[in-house]
């Protein structure tokens, strides 16, 4: 709220003025630690040239606990101890935590961090807000530079929520560090079915009528998108049967592969890691005789992220079945191989 002070503030005559202000320096200015009694609130009434003795004061507190600003009672302190207000909207703690949401993210660039945490700040007390600047660990290189993400989520809902197309042109990083067109600038024109988070990124997960199929595209790499409202969505019937939990679950990471049945001999230690990667709904058989593994099936889109993932548990995971999959995954690892033996 601004701090310049108007014709309608000067005076005492303006008791309605009055109470917006209170109401402001309990949202602003008290919590549990930091109480006011009368002598604070008509000191900061005085600053807007507004006047009221201390009855009028105590009435007015308790027209606002009326209206519902949860105002308690300090239980000690200066002058008597005083009011402060007890609970808002958001918790200090919760406030913290979206904070740190919001400066670990990566698709979020740093001048919309400042913006956002700024906001946030408003939700409680100026001294706690001071606690929302803390520093999260992260690596600062690693923050998105492109602010149209947040208006290419907001085309997405719009169009979900319209049941129509969208259109867009869609990127990569080249080696000079650029976000440039694919495929000359084409414009891709899809139709939108749901918003998805992984791996630390947006993905759009859309049917191409064109091929038939469901796609996955990054957010932050999507560029003069906009909603094309004379074009119903296609492929509902598609998406009735779809699973998204599913397609993220076997999809490493967000690259597109043939989805296949894979079965895994895992050592028992790794049973975390496959439950947190395929879901709590895996069974994990344990080999007989107490060998120290145990059997697992899940659906994995085989790609060569896939195997790179299978590769960093380093022997502890193999695969079983199908054949197809063992060859292709000895072929990968003696290429790597390969690119480090000696000349």
């Amino acid at each position: 709220m601004g701090r310049t002070k108007t014709e309608t503030e000067k005076g005492a005559g303006s008791h309605k003025m009055a109470l917006l202000r209170i109401m402001e320096y309990f949202l602003e200015q008290t919590d549990e630690d930091h109480p006011a009694n009368a002598t604070d609130i008509s000191a900061y009434l005085e600053k807007w040239e507004i006047s009221e003795d201390r009855r009028t004061i105590y009435a007015d507190v308790a027209l606002l606990a009326d209206f519902g600003l949860d105002i308690e009672k300090a239980q000690s302190g200066r002058g008597g101890g005083g009011w402060y207000l007890a609970s808002r909207r958001y918790e200090l703690a919760e406030l913290k935590l979206l904070a740190d949401a919001v400066q670990a993210s990566k698709v979020i660039t740093e001048k919309k961090t400042r913006e956002l945490i700024a906001k946030l700040e408003k939700e409680t007390s100026q001294a706690h807000a001071e606690e929302l600047h803390r520093e999260v660990f992260v690596r600062r290189d690693r923050k998105s530079g492109n602010e149209t993400i947040f208006y290419n989520i907001d085309a997405i809902h719009e169009a979900i929520r319209r049941n129509c197309q969208i259109q867009f042109r869609y990127g990569f990083i080249n080696v000079k560090k650029h976000l440039v067109m694919r495929k000359d600038g084409a414009i891709y024109q899809l139709s939108p079915w749901a918003l998805a988070w992984q791996e630390e990124n947006y993905y759009l997960i859309a049917y191409d009528a064109e091929e038939e199929k469901i796609k996955h595209f990054r957010v932050d790499k999507m560029m003069r998108t906009k909603v094309v409202a004379d074009e119903e969505r296609l492929g509902g019937d598609r998406f009735q049967q779809f699973d998204l939990g599913d397609y993220l679950g076997k999809t490493f990471s967000m690259f597109s592969g043939k989805d296949e049945e894979v079965q895994f001999r895992c050592r028992d230690y790794m049973a975390g890691v496959m439950v947190e990667r395929f879901g709590q709904d895996r069974m994990l058989v344990p080999e007989e005789g107490g060998t120290g593994y145990f059997h697992m099936t899940a659906t994995v889109s085989v790609s060569s992220q896939f195997y790179g993932w299978l590769a960093g548990l380093y022997g502890a995971v193999e695969i079983l079945a199908p054949e197809r999959a063992r060859a292709e995954y000895r072929d990968y690892l003696k290429k790597l191989l390969a690119a480090y033996e000696e000349s």
